[in-house]
């Protein structure tokens, strides 16, 4: 947890998998708690109510390091980038992916749309 995601005392964690798979509770709840790091639990669809429910999450609790599959990613890269742009995302400093390889195009669509070509984009597959 700590070396892979630079974990700093003001961050705020957010592991977008479901609770119960192995990401979700290493890194959604343990690793966080552990590191003594506030952690983001949301336990819903992130396109619900509205397509935009993530980044609002992220602008609304100042979300500093976002982790979410690659898999997801590709559903959102879907939808308009206004989805996204609408929303100050800027308290991100490290973006993640996590449960299969990411592909390219995801990776590019994270680093230049979400992390506004200012954050780094890991892997922990």
């Amino acid at each position: 947890m700590k070396w892979i995601f630079d974990i700093r005392d003001d961050d705020i964690h957010w592991c977008t998998a479901d609770i119960g798979w192995v990401t979700g509770h290493s890194y959604m709840v343990f690793g966080p708690l552990m590191m003594g790091v506030t952690t983001l639990i949301f336990e819903r669809a992130p396109d619900y109510p509205e397509p935009d429910r993530c980044w609002s999450i992220i602008e609304r609790h100042g979300v500093t390091i976002f982790y979410i599959s690659p898999t997801a990613i590709r559903a959102f890269m879907r939808l308009s980038t206004d989805y996204v742009k609408k929303h100050d995302l800027s308290t991100l400093r490290l973006i993640h992916s996590v449960g299969e390889p990411i592909n390219p195009s995801a990776w590019k669509w994270l680093f230049e749309v979400v992390g506004n070509k200012r954050c780094p984009v890991g892997s922990t597959w």
